[in-house]
């Protein structure tokens, strides 16, 4: 007798193949049979008129410290992933030790936007080596996690606070070689690196003070164990993004390691940028160098109000050390007439027209329900003010909680992404699920892809689109026994309806750690979520079933 069948329904099998009618047999948590069973199980799960497919994989979420107290990354589960990849971006919350535990917190606030109270009062803070941080997690998962491991904090544990001053000397490499391989030892998927981000008072992150030395000899520790490194590039400069494609690849050439770079996404304003980046991979891996640019499905949208940080405002430095400040000094800050005037300077002699005109009231507990959907440069020609002048006074008047929205800021041209996306190197991913809490929401993507790119504009089938987001992601990482419905795979299955899977509308929530705020999206047309063989999540709730796993 099998544990599970399900039955009945159109089995697309991330092979990228045709579906099929059939059924899926699991037993202890692995597929026993594929095809028309006939047999006996502890339990049917009905599928038919619905899409039977592998559990989807997320390779770039931020979920470290959501995983701590949520074993079940919500929403993400809901939305058929199964199985996670933490530890971007050169952060992870292991190895670190407890005296540099504050340090690495402001850099994880930063590009999450998570409130303090995530990571003092959520958890007990047990561990400082990679085996204790997994052994914390491990212990309520519904979701399988392959974590990357961060090259700033191996840096911050072995360098101090040198990590973040300067370059690491020949001993200190050394020693980082060695803790690299006590996390993977552990069960780290690879490392991670960054060339772009930064600290909460906007100073670089530790591992952009690594040169080229220090990354090849952890990559040649990556090799030892035909693990991945995954880099964040100076995405927003194309002639660097290139020279980095070509730095991976030697390395993956040289030390024959998976290689990927994120984010790769398309903007009208630089409109041959992707263009000219996939030029590059494909010569790249024309050489045998496997170097995957992920790229995101959704467009770029950012809401924010001055309540909190926001990732909308990362390119001016003054505003970010103003909103950055304790409430009552930032109140201060835009009250006084000086310092909104550098503010306003600091967006040009059009006031902020350029960057700030488009934005939409979209809301906050503040905000004139009169205000609610129009532009902020329809506001301000009222108010007789620069668009920037606006967005402070109006801010202000109503205790800065109004939010803003910029919608479609960027990869909103579904007629140019969805051939992008069906590129067999693309590899779909960049979804940052986790990060960036109170600007958007890093949830839907998979959905997004079925509706907008499969049932709208046919970009992919139904198929390539399954077989992106299950099999080639499993392939691309090495995860062995994930992303396939075939006898002995790991039983992660999704079961969705095609005609209406997608996501639902953006809002704000307030359930993280002392009601801190997040923008989240719910799943649509998703049925039931089975994680190793246990139903995960079905008709819309979550169970108590605790089968995820770290995969390695």
């Amino acid at each position: 007798m099998y544990d599970v069948i399900v039955r009945g329904g159109l089995v697309v099998d991330g092979s990228g193949g045709p579906g099929y009618l059939g059924d899926v047999a699991i037993q202890d948590g692995k597929i026993a049979a594929v095809g028309r069973i006939e047999g006996q199980a502890h339990r049917f799960v009905e599928a038919k008129g619905r899409i039977v497919a592998p559990g989807f994989i997320d390779p770039h979420t931020h979920f470290d410290v959501q995983l701590l107290w949520d074993g079940a990354a919500k929403p993400a589960l809901e939305h058929g992933i199964t199985c996670v990849v933490p530890g971007n971006c050169s952060l992870s919350l292991a190895p670190l030790r407890a005296t540099d535990r504050q340090r690495v917190i402001g850099m994880f606030q930063q590009i999450e936007e998570m409130p303090p109270a995530a990571f003092t009062e959520a958890f007990d803070w047990t561990w400082e080596d990679f085996a204790g941080y997994r052994a914390a997690i491990e212990k309520s998962l519904s979701i399988n996690v392959a974590p990357l491991v961060g090259h700033s904090v191996i840096r911050l544990w072995v360098m101090g606070a040198d990590a973040q001053e300067r370059a690491a000397t020949a001993d200190e490499i050394a020693a980082m070689q060695v803790m690299l391989r006590e996390c993977l030892d552990a069960g780290a998927v690879g490392l991670s690196t960054s060339f772009v981000d930064v600290d909460e008072n906007g100073r670089p992150v530790p591992s952009r003070f690594a040169q080229f030395e220090e990354l090849d000899a952890l990559s040649a520790v990556l090799g030892e164990y035909g693990r991945m490194l995954q880099i964040v590039p100076e995405f927003y400069a194309i002639d660097i993004t290139i020279a980095r494609i070509d730095q991976l690849a030697e390395l993956s050439l040289k030390h024959n390691i998976p290689t990927t770079f994120s984010p790769v996404f398309d903007s009208t304003a630089t409109p041959d940028n992707v263009a000219r980046t996939m030029a590059r991979v494909e010569e790249q891996f024309a050489r045998g160098a496997r170097v995957w640019p992920q790229m995101q499905t959704r467009p770029i949208d950012i809401s924010f109000s001055l309540l909190r940080p926001s990732l909308f405002f990362a390119r001016l430095p003054r505003w970010v050390r103003i909103l950055r400040q304790p409430l009552e000094q930032r109140m201060a800050a835009l009250r006084d007439p000086d310092t909104v005037e550098k503010m306003v300077a600091d967006l040009g002699p059009d006031g902020g027209e350029r960057m700030m005109g488009r934005l939409v009231v979209r809301g906050g507990d503040g905000a004139p329900a009169e205000l609610t959907g129009r532009t902020l440069s329809d506001i301000a020609r009222e108010r007789g003010e620069a668009p920037a002048l606006a967005l402070i006074n109006l801010s202000l008047e109503h205790g800065l909680d109004v939010a803003f929205l910029n919608a479609n800021a960027g990869h909103e041209v579904t007629e140019r992404i969805g051939p992008m996306l069906a590129h067999p190197l693309v590899h779909i991913g960049a979804s940052d699920g986790g990060a960036h809490l109170a600007s958007f929401s890093t949830y839907g993507d998979t959905g997004y892809l079925f509706s907008e790119f499969v049932r709208k504009s046919g970009a992919l089938s139904l198929e390539q689109a399954v077989a992106k987001i299950t099999a080639e992601t499993a392939d691309i990482w090495g995860l062995k026994d994930r992303g396939r419905l075939e006898t002995g795979k790991a039983a992660d299955i999704v079961i969705f309806d095609a005609a209406t899977i997608g996501r639902g509308e953006e809002r704000p929530v307030f359930d993280m750690p002392c009601d801190g705020m997040r923008y989240v999206r719910a799943a649509t047309g998703i049925d039931t979520v089975l994680v190793n063989g246990q139903v995960a999540y079905t008709a819309g709730a979550y169970s108590d079933a605790r089968a995820g796993i770290i995969c390695v």
